[in-house]
């Protein structure tokens, strides 16, 4: 148990994260309190108290927070490519990129990582920040030691390639409840947003969007129809933002709101 954490929020190291459900930059993830559900499309995950993992870059992810007794603590550390960039070239690490659909990279545990987590302490500050002087110290220590433990970590942390075209088709039929930008999809399938439109239309013979919000309503109506889902548990991990344009969009489509659905 990390007690000198007891008294402090959440810890952020490095840039900020984005709130999408797009991963833009590498980062370290450490729970110190309450679990942590992820998902990245194809796996579930669970952490628990003690546990810490990679989340990938160029990767979908969701991860909803848990608290235990009224508390979620985490140490969040960014490894963005303009630091492992320099990372590399200093320490003249050799890589070889490796294909693997995994967003969440669960470590195996290693001593090192609770000791550097509880070094923190002395650096940590009122704001939920380290210590700017101290800053890009702290995560290049972190980064040794956890490739030191993890080797093949570096395979992973120094490919700055861009993704490859991949199959459209099965990527949005796994991927279409996560809610990114027509962009963002297009990135990920390794197209440009011109090239990602004209085949979304020869296998579709849709819009993105619209094909989309489609998708996640007739998801929605199963759920409620035959899981006996409420909307507001669902409407978030479906994609939508607002359970008020959900609900709008969900009598639009199948003439009834989603409390007159009946089970089945």
């Amino acid at each position: 148990m990390l007690t000198k954490f007891d008294t402090i929020k959440s810890c952020y190291i490095g840039p900020q994260i984005s709130p999408e459900q797009f991963v833009r930059e590498h980062f370290f993830l450490y729970l110190l309190k309450g679990n942590i559900s992820g998902f990245d499309g194809r796996k579930k995950y669970l952490m628990r108290v003690g546990d810490y993992c990679i989340v990938r870059k160029n990767h979908l992810a969701k991860y909803n927070k848990q608290k235990i007794d009224g508390q979620f603590e985490k140490v969040v550390v960014v490894f963005d490519e303009l630091f492992l960039d320099e990372f590399q070239k200093k320490h003249k690490i050799a890589v070889t990129p490796q294909d693997s659909s995994d967003a969440f990279i669960i470590l195996k545990k290693e001593k090192r990582v609770p000791d550097f987590i509880n070094s923190l302490f002395s650096y940590y500050q009122e704001s939920g920040e380290i210590d700017n002087d101290f800053l890009d110290v702290k995560r290049e220590e972190l980064l040794l030691i956890l490739l030191k433990s993890n080797p093949p970590l570096s395979d992973i942390f120094f490919d700055f390639g861009i993704p490859e075209k991949i199959n459209l088709e099965e990527f949005m039929n796994r991927n279409y409840k996560f809610n990114i930008s027509t962009e963002r999809f297009a990135y990920l399938t390794g197209r440009s947003i011109s090239a990602f439109k004209r085949d979304f239309k020869k296998i579709f013979n849709d819009t993105p969007g619209h094909w989309l919000i489609q998708k996640r309503l007739e998801e929605a109506y199963f759920l409620i129809e035959r899981k006996g889902k409420k909307s507001s548990d669902i409407y978030m991990d479906l994609g939508f933002e607002d359970l008020s344009h959900f609900s709008f969009t969900f009598k639009k489509k199948f003439g009834l709101v989603p409390s007159e659905v009946k089970q089945r």
